[in-house]
């Protein structure tokens, strides 16, 4: 699998990767055994980046991924994870954010240096490590909290951004940015310094492609490089027109409906179904170091891989320009 490189890091990650939210827990419990099957599918596949959040299952992905991971060299993959909200013991709950089972803990926002440190210290003794490849800071913006984000950006350009870059410089990181679901973030972000990557989620799509507007210039100009996430806008492009079909989670308005019909359409015309012109688009675009897939389950792994196997006409990108 095609490695490359985040930013002007010397961390390579392999073109497609395992996002680990689904072995969080993610909206139905996936037993311990069904975790460590699809990340040996993804292993033997040839994915070795691997990214996780403590968002996920309150640790529970984190806490498997690490599992598993601990099998391996450590310098035979390449492991993000995210900062930004503190865990800590918690009563047992059934369900934490579309978490099924999570693990008992409490969790709480902190964008501050010290709370991205010792959000960073608790995942990597969940994940067995001494070091993340990449830190993502995760989910601030008005997208994730509204009127509170003044604060939490208060925060993290005070002291949170300057502690990333010393991690960094100790070698308790080696590369960092963002992980959102919003473009502005982002440009504010870049305003005040240099980032390496940024996750985004459902932003740069074959149906969602409003990065396009500013981002990917400033991304450009800057050597940030993008690893995609939710590159079927939470469902609809992978399931095409169907009653129930989401966009970001949501049940898809009559807007987007008529948007995706085009799309369909537009891939059939090539022969393709919309979820293979879905994950092709997103791979090809000049700035992608790597497009997350995520799952629990082998079979939509596997379904996903065979959807990148297909070659696509020559005219791919000039159709869907």
């Amino acid at each position: 699998m095609r490695l490359n490189r985040i930013g002007n890091t010397d961390v390579k990650v392999t073109e497609i990767s395992f996002g680990c939210a689904s072995i969080g827990n993610l909206y139905r419990a996936a037993t311990d055994q069904a975790a460590q099957d699809v990340l040996q599918y993804a292993w033997d596949a040839g994915i070795r980046y691997f990214d996780t959040a403590p968002r996920y299952g309150r640790g529970l992905s984190e806490q498997r991924l690490g599992q598993f991971l601990s099998h391996m060299p450590r310098d035979s993959f390449v492991v993000s994870t995210k900062v930004g909200r503190i865990l800590s013991p918690g009563a047992p709950i059934k369900e934490a954010d579309g978490f099924v089972d999570p693990l008992p803990n409490a969790v709480r926002h902190d964008y501050s240096g010290d709370g991205l440190e010792a959000s960073l210290e608790h995942s990597l003794g969940l994940m067995q490590t001494t070091y993340a490849d990449i830190v993502f800071v995760h989910d601030i913006g008005t997208y994730t909290h509204g009127a509170d984000n003044a604060a939490h950006m208060e925060a993290f350009l005070g002291s949170g951004y300057e502690r990333l870059v010393r991690l960094k410089e100790q070698g308790k990181i080696r590369a960092f940015g963002l992980g959102v679901n919003e473009n502005q973030i982002c440009m504010d972000v870049m305003d005040h310094g240099p980032i390496d990557v940024i996750l985004l989620a459902g932003r740069l799509t074959l149906l969602d492609r409003s990065a396009e507007q500013e981002l990917t210039a400033r991304c450009r100009a800057q050597g940030t490089s993008l690893v995609l996430g939710g590159v079927f806008n939470s469902g609809i492009l992978a399931t095409g027109v169907v009653d129930g079909a989401t966009y970001d989670y949501e049940p898809a308005s009559p807007e987007i409906i008529k948007q995706v019909a085009v799309l369909q359409e537009k891939a059939g015309q090539l022969g393709l179904p919309l979820a293979t012109a879905a994950l092709h688009f997103a791979r090809r675009h000049e700035l992608t170091a790597s497009v997350l897939l995520g799952t629990a389950k082998v079979s939509s792994l596997q379904r996903n891989f065979a959807a990148l196997n297909t070659s696509v006409p020559a005219e791919f990108d000039q159709h869907f320009a």
